[in-house]
């Protein structure tokens, strides 16, 4: 589904990726983690077409990203901002709506099938009590997920989501990546490829199937949850001491600081 080689990204002479590369192969779910000032957010920017690298090819689907048009592209490909800058007049199902607009014919009118699957992306991100309400009257959780909504109405098969639980309550944090887990391991041909930056080391241990490891631009170590992330990878990686605990064989890998638990 996507592929990095060597990918280089700099604004002006600063240099934010360096010789980035990677494989996300189809119906996986990665997760970007890394300190801040990383690169996280620049490598979803350049993933999604907004930022052009200084070097190296991003392909998707064996296509190289630079050579897909703008409307071709919003069609593969589907971002989850952080919440910001939503248009405070628009009620959340028009903007849940704006989804279909990659799908949309010459006159922009939307079909009985665009809102069908509008209402279904509401309802699966528990937002459809939401729609007649104007988005300046939603606080920031609830505008995340209408973000998701939308993203997941484009119908793309690759979703892009740039720290996707700010905002959010523990509850939605859990809910919001059981769901992009769920939409990328389900069967069918509506299966997605999912990439998410992510700061929470256990949500990444829970839900990712492949772990990125960016630290000062570079990508230190990428592989499966149970490689990546190793107290002493991830000790070097934040500058603090810090432990991984197993509570039991297959479990889910608990990450805490190192004094945990001591006196």
């Amino acid at each position: 589904m996507l592929r990095v080689e060597n990918l280089t990204v700099a604004y002006g002479s600063r240099v934010a990726l360096r010789e980035v590369s990677f494989d996300l192969p189809d119906g996986r779910l990665m997760a970007i983690i890394g300190p801040n000032g990383a690169g996280k957010s620049t490598l979803i920017r350049a993933l999604s077409g907004v930022l052009a690298p200084r070097s190296g090819r991003i392909l998707v689907d064996g296509q190289d990203l630079a050579s897909i048009p703008s409307m071709e592209r919003a069609r593969r490909i589907a971002v989850v901002p952080q919440a910001r800058q939503l248009p405070p007049a628009f009620t959340a199902w028009e903007v849940v709506l704006m989804g279909r607009t990659p799908h949309l014919n010459w006159f922009g009118q939307t079909s009985a099938r665009d809102e069908e699957l509008a209402r279904q992306a509401m309802e699966r991100t528990n937002t459809l009590h939401l729609a007649e309400r104007r988005v300046g009257e939603l606080s920031g959780g609830e505008q995340q997920r209408l973000l998701l909504a939308r993203a997941l109405t484009q119908s793309a098969p690759l979703l892009l989501l740039d720290e996707p639980t700010t905002h959010l309550d523990l509850q939605h944090q859990l809910a919001l990546l059981g769901q992009v887990r769920g939409l990328v391991h389900e069967n069918g041909t509506a299966r997605r490829t999912a990439l998410t930056v992510l700061h929470d080391l256990n949500l990444v241990a829970r839900y990712a199937d492949l772990v990125a490891l960016l630290v000062d631009g570079r990508l230190a170590a990428c592989g499966t949850p149970a490689e990546v992330l190793t107290p002493e990878r991830l000790s070097e990686a934040y500058q603090v001491p810090l432990r991984v605990l197993t509570p039991a064989p297959g479990g889910t890998p608990i990450i805490v600081p190192s004094s945990f638990g001591q006196d």
